[in-house]
């Protein structure tokens, strides 16, 4: 199963290592990952591989919010199948 981070915020040092440090510790591989930044906002997508995550998947979202809330950051976490179940017509 796959699941999509998304993360937006003021562009600081180490953004992405604190999302692929909380992916490694949870066993959650990142296969893809884009980003940018827009004048001064941080814009990344990841696609992630969630097989062999070590947890519940919904731990794992509460800590990609709470990293999100210590950082000023939105960080949201969408699995796979509710990503589908939207973009189906």
């Amino acid at each position: 199963m796959k699941a999509v981070i998304t993360v937006i915020g003021k562009d600081t040092v180490g953004i992405l290592a604190k999302i692929a440090n909380l992916c490694a510790a949870r066993n959650v591989n990142i296969d893809d990952v884009t980003q940018t930044v827009m004048q001064e906002y941080f814009c990344m997508i990841m696609m992630c591989d969630i097989d062999h995550i070590n947890t519940d998947f919904a731990v794992f979202v509460d800590e990609a919010n709470r990293i999100g809330e210590e950082n000023a950051l939105q960080v949201h976490v969408m699995h796979e199948d509710v990503f589908n179940s939207m973009h189906r017509i």
